[in-house]
């Protein structure tokens, strides 16, 4: 925390009838910084690839499309990056500026970027709602903005406009992303500033490149009677996972007011449904409007409702499932049913959004139960076999408003109950939507109790009543600290759903409207007539902000500054948190102009202003009055202390890149150089997508594999840096993309915090007393009692312990809270999946509403903490193979090892005779650490195949035929000498210090005899699943496993081995009964070879006699045909005669010498 403003409020002799300017003017203690330091903020805008550079384009996040930008990569020869991988960018850009009161934006852009200011942006994406598909994880990129000079033409000679650009990433399953601007430290001071930049589903790009809505038609006009006295509404959505937000109430019309920003920005919509109205005996409707009441926006689906008919549209979102799911209309669903009220459901839960939806008429006393998943929308009716008014034996009930606990999978019912004699009373019903069970828990009373003058009231039954009548009108939950909230003309809180408590600061005589949570500990109230309350839970005083002398003070202060966010006419549209700070939505009238602006509602502010206007003494001295002010915050200042490092508690994975070094003498950045740019994000996320596998890395990190084998380059590539001798005039630095494992915590509280099984979270808070002094007695006390209390929402699973330390010479006390896991609420899960939701909250007894703190962006409520807790198996860790040591320890225990004839570095095979001994590691991906696993595990083959292509999946069947130790049929794939088994004996239960697996492939087996497919022996990839659910209680974490195993050398079976053999021997005894044959008939086939050869040489020596015949032959025959044909006729018979001459010569010779 900050430090706290000044100990005590100063004195001062004023006039009477001026100390009311005088608490004007001193309230703000941050006006002496704002008289030395020049007010500025950033200026985020989104920019497509064609606006970059462009002084006033402004675009929205409607393209999901990626391009490659492997042409400048090519560029990059002497880089350290890989030629052969595929290099993409993003489709937009995030253009930054900043501006400063009174003065230029361009001209202090350019001093900035002359004094060294760089912006850093962190771009945070929200995790998806169907972890089924995507992964759960908490991801962070950290980038350095990159200079940008304008192309468009000036009188400067080297720079006129210019901005800072960075990549804007997105990523698989996440739509909603928040970015955070901050300084690099240099240059002039600039607050950071947060932006949402979502994505909108409900634009497309046409033919033209012009944008249009999918829902509708864009209108243009704010026209004064949409808004001016029109009543507020609430604004519905799923927490933090709505990219779009939808807000209706717009009289008369079918408009609606859009925003994919948090009305940073907005667009009025008029909304292509048909607007019919199917009135019907069953709905009894009075008059038909075309006005939307309801409005509920989801993840990816818009809900509204006109009259009593509900649409939605799903939009298109190409990043969390396929572009088809996107509907190309609005869609009427309930088409027979009368709705009354659409209710929202602020949290996912299971991988789904939900959405109920109250009827009226004919199935009056149930509920539609909407479930949304994955841009698909299923209802069914609930409950399932009657109604409620059934099941709590009533005639006649009306549900008037629903809730859903999506922890306890209970819905919480409103019902309105008309007893025999036309008298209402209300009662709260719960669902069991799992056992089909329904249970009254509370009826509230019929009129409001009697307080006495307390602030609170526990209603017992035994308390007295005035006459004015309960009229409840809504419910709100708070999944985090189980408050469940009552409300009409009253405010009933309870945190069991069975004991309530009636805060009587809220007056009887007025009516909510709608309630406004923000889920961190506090809440605004809306009534009819347009006031707002405000509410501290864990407090019971309700504080009014408006109408009141606080505001009126605050809004004097703003007109004397003119500020444009207030006007003498104003109209508030709705009220909404975001970001732990509550905003309004106002339609200002101003000079007969009319206009939407989104500002922030000074809580802390006008709780200050009114404790200063309620609590002053005056007092003569003299002549003069003094005015003396009384501050009945009990400490002065409040410091956090000794917070352990956030991300192993946060569970925030950050990155962190840098732009490619340029050799611009200025230091501007070129399109080719924002391109590198692009494609180096993105190759880093991709690397972070890529690293969740099986087999793990010899090192721990996702980005080793980019750089392992250019480090050893490294000097190389800094010699071609400094000598300004890189291709394409980019640098690329390995040390700027990189994973941040140690970040520091920023003296306050996290977010939230992720508990596994017995793990604790500690801090220290530092208390300084207001009046210094010391009580002597027994031991020294602090003289101003300063007592801290923590609250736990759900003490059978969470436990706190508070020491205490009194630093007497310091007027302080130092308080050690320790919050632990009690192992008692949670199963097992997977990572991130099912986590059980509760809070701690950490007050200082009798400052709530009254302790303030002076920051650089305003003041902060103090002494109240509430941290959210997320019990289970926190997102970021995972069960990998440690191939690394298994080979290396099976290599030692088996005296050898062989790896596969064609080898595979990122499967190595393993010999099917040897004993197999497989080891794991627990990898935090958030902290990097890694580290054997140490705990039990169950081990089964589900699937298998003799290739890749023929892998198959397994039934539960055969699952426990392969792998249960108690199979008989024969059909084991392995075994092993354990004799540890789970509780029902089916599975072997494993551990790192098992003895080794021995693989069997038994007769009835898959891989029991394989047709090897060469030479080689037999090889099969078997498909394996390690989970330690149900065998493994050091942990809430259900770590699945399935990695595909390579094992060669199977054996053959003993029909298959006999029938090799017999043919083998069969071709071994051929060859050698071929070879006796040719040896035996050799002389007969030599002789044969001789005669057949010297018959040619006959016949070759015949062909050339014929060819070298005389001329004088030749010329006879050229001069008659017969004779020539004669003369060869006579010719042939003397050579032929010759020729047998010559034979029985020969063969007299051959005789003879035969003889000899």
């Amino acid at each position: 925390m900050f430090p706290a403003g000044p100990a005590s409020w100063p004195r001062l002799r004023v006039p009477r009838a001026l100390w009311a300017l005088l608490v004007v003017l001193l309230a703000p203690w941050r006006l002496w910084a704002i008289q030395e330091t020049q007010e500025c903020t950033w200026q985020v805008v989104l920019n497509n690839l064609e606006s970059v550079g462009k002084n006033d384009a402004i675009d929205h996040f409607v393209d999901q499309e990626l391009y490659t930008v492997d042409k400048v990569f090519d560029l990059l020869v002497d880089a350290p990056i890989d030629p052969d991988e595929t290099y993409l960018g993003f489709p937009y850009y995030l253009k930054i500026n900043y501006s400063c009161t009174g003065d230029s934006s361009e001209a202090l852009v350019r001093k900035g970027h002359l004094t060294g200011l760089k912006p850093v942006v962190l771009v945070t994406f929200q995790s998806p709602v169907n972890f089924h598909r995507w992964k759960i994880e908490q991801l962070q990129i950290q980038m350095e903005a990159a200079p940008f000079r304008s192309p468009e033409r000036c009188d400067a000679e080297e720079v006129c406009l210019m901005s800072w650009y960075t990549p804007m990433p997105i990523k698989n399953g996440s739509v909603v992303m928040r970015v955070d601007v901050s300084s690099n430290g240099l240059g002039p001071f600039i607050p950071n500033k947060r932006f949402r930049v979502n994505i909108n589903g409900f634009l497309e790009r046409q033919r033209d490149h012009k944008l249009q809505f999918t829902v509708g038609n864009e209108l243009f006009h704010l026209i004064p009677r949409y808004f001016v006295n029109v009543p507020s509404r609430p604004l519905w959505y799923t927490v933090d996972q709505t990219p779009v937000l939808i807000l209706g109430g717009i009289p008369e019309e079918k408009t609606v007011l859009l925003t994919d920003t948090n009305f940073k920005d907005f667009f009025l919509v008029e909304l292509s449904i048909d607007s019919c109205w199917v009135g019907s005996f069953y709905c009894p409707q009075a008059s038909f409007t075309a006005t939307i009441y309801d409005a509920i926006a989801t993840e990816s689906t818009l809900f509204i409702r006109q009259n009593q008919l509900i649409y939605y549209f799903t939009g298109t979102y190409t990043t969390l499932f396929e572009s088809n799911h996107g509907s190309e209309r609005w869609v009427r669903v309930l088409a027979n049913e009368c709705i009354k009220r659409l209710c929202p459901v602020h949290f996912h839960s299971n991988g789904s959004e939900y959405v109920m939806a109250l009827t009226t008429g004919k199935n009056e006393g149930y509920v539609h139960f909407g479930t949304i998943t994955d841009g698909l929308v299923s209802f069914k009716l609930l409950p399932r076999n009657r109604s409620v008014c059934s099941a709590i034996l009533v005639v006649n009930c009306s549900i008037t408003w629903a809730v859903f606990v999506a922890g306890d999978y209970n819905l919480l019912m409103l019902v309105e109950i008309v007893g025999p004699t036309s008298s209402k009373y209300f009662q709260v019903v719960s669902y069991d939507l799992v056992n089909d069970h329904l249970v009254v828990l509370y009826t509230i009373p019929e009129f409001i109790p009697d307080a006495r003058g307390l602030e609170f009231l526990m209603i017992l039954g035994t308390e007295s009543y005035t006459k004015f009548p309960m009229v409840p009108k809504g419910m709100s939950y708070n999944p985090y600290n189980n408050l469940l909230l009552i409300w009409g003309n009253f405010l009933l809180q309870s945190f069991n759903s069975e004991n309530f408590i009636y805060l009587a600061d809220f007056p009887k005589e007025l009516s909510i409207k709608y309630l406004v949570n923000s889920f961190q500990g506090d809440m605004a109230i809306v009534t009819e007539n347009e006031e707002i309350w405000y509410l501290l839970e864990g407090s019971y005083h309700v504080y009014q902000l408006f109408p009141s002398k606080a505001w009126e003070v605050y809004i004097n202060l703003q007109v004397l500054q003119q500020s444009s966010l207030y006007a003498p006419s104003e109209t508030m549209v709705t009220l909404f948190y975001e970001d732990k700070k509550l905003y309004q939505l106002v339609y200002l009238m101003d000079n007969q102009q009319g206009r939407l602006v989104k500002r922030l509602m000074p809580v802390e502010q006008l709780l200050m202003y009114q404790q200063i206007s309620d609590d002053y003494v005056l007092e003569r001295q003299g002549s003069h009055l003094t005015v003396s002010f009384s501050n009945f915050c009990p400490f002065t200042v409040m410091r956090l202390r000794e917070l352990p490092n956030p991300q192993i508690y946060t569970r925030q994975e950050r990155y962190r890149a840098q732009p490619p070094r340029v050799w611009e003498p200025w230091g501007f950045h070129s399109e080719n150089s924002l391109a590198v740019y692009q494609g180096l994000v993105y190759y880093l996320l991709r690397l972070h997508s890529k690293y969740d596998k099986p087999y793990a890395d010899p090192v721990h990190d996702s980005t080793w594999r980019w750089w392992k084998n250019k480090k050893q380059d490294q000097d190389y590539y800094f010699y071609l840096a400094s000598n300004w001798r890189n291709a394409g005039s980019v640098h690329v630095d390995m040390s700027s993309y990189e994973k941040i494992y140690d970040l520091k915590a920023e003296n306050e509280l996290p977010e939230r915090i992720f508990l596994d099984k017995g793990t604790s979270y500690s801090f220290s808070i530092f208390l300084t007393a207001r009046k210094p002094g010391i009580q002597h007695g027994p031991s020294f006390q602090v003289l101003s009692p300063l007592d801290l209390a923590v609250v736990l929402a759900d003490p059978d699973c969470i436990e706190a312990v508070v020491k205490e330390k009194v630093l007497v010479n310091r007027n302080s006390v130092l308080f050690w809270v320790t919050l632990s896991d009690k192992r008692s609420c949670f199963d097992q899960g997977i990572s991130g999946h099912h986590l059980m939701k509760t809070s701690m909250l950490v007050k200082v007894l009798g400052s709530s509403g009254h302790c303030f703190q002076n920051t650089n962006q305003g003041l902060r409520m103090q002494s109240n903490l509430m941290v959210p807790v997320l019990i289970g198996c926190p997102p970021g860790k995972r069960l990998a193979l440690d191939i690394t040591y298994t080979l290396q320890y099976n290599r030692v225990q088996n005296k050898h090892y062989f790896d596969c004839v064609k080898v595979d570095p990122e499967m190595p095979c393993f010999l099917f005779r040897d004993i197999f001994y497989p080891f794991f590691l627990i990898q935090d991906l958030v902290t990097g650490d890694s580290g054997s696993f140490q705990g039990s595990y169950v081990l089964k083959v589900v699937g298998g195949g003799p290739t890749l292509d023929t892998i198959k999946e397994y039934s539960e069947e055969e699952i426990y035929r392969f792998n249960s130790p108690l199979d008989k049929t024969g059909s084991l794939i392995w075994t092993t000498e354990n004799t540890t088994t789970t509780e029902d004996l089916a599975f072997n239960i494993m551990s790192h210090n098992s003895l080794g697996i021995e693989w069997l492939c038994l007769e009835n087996s898959p891989c029991h005899d394989t047709i090897p497919h060469s030479i080689f022996a037999p090889e099969f990839f078997f498909k394996v699943l390690v989970s330690n659910r149900g065998v493994d209680k050091s942990t809430y974490c259900d770590y699945q496993l399935t990695f595909l195993l390579h094992i060669h050398g199977l054996p053959l079976s003993a029909r298959r081995a006999f029938l090799i053999l017999l043919v083998s021997a069969s071709l071994f005894v051929g060859l050698v009964i071929l070879y006796i044959i040719c040896c035996l008939l050799s002389p007969y086939m030599v002789k044969f070879c001789n005669f057949l050869r010297w018959k040619i040489n006959s016949i070759i020596g015949l062909e050339s006699y014929y060819t070298y015949s005389t001329p004088s032959d030749s010329r006879a025959f050229s001069h008659s045909g017969t004779m020539s044909w004669r003369s060869s006729r006579l010719n042939s018979r003397v050579v032929y005669k010759g020729a047998e001459e010559n034979k029985a010569e020969t063969k007299d010779a051959l005789k003879r010498k035969s003889t000899t």
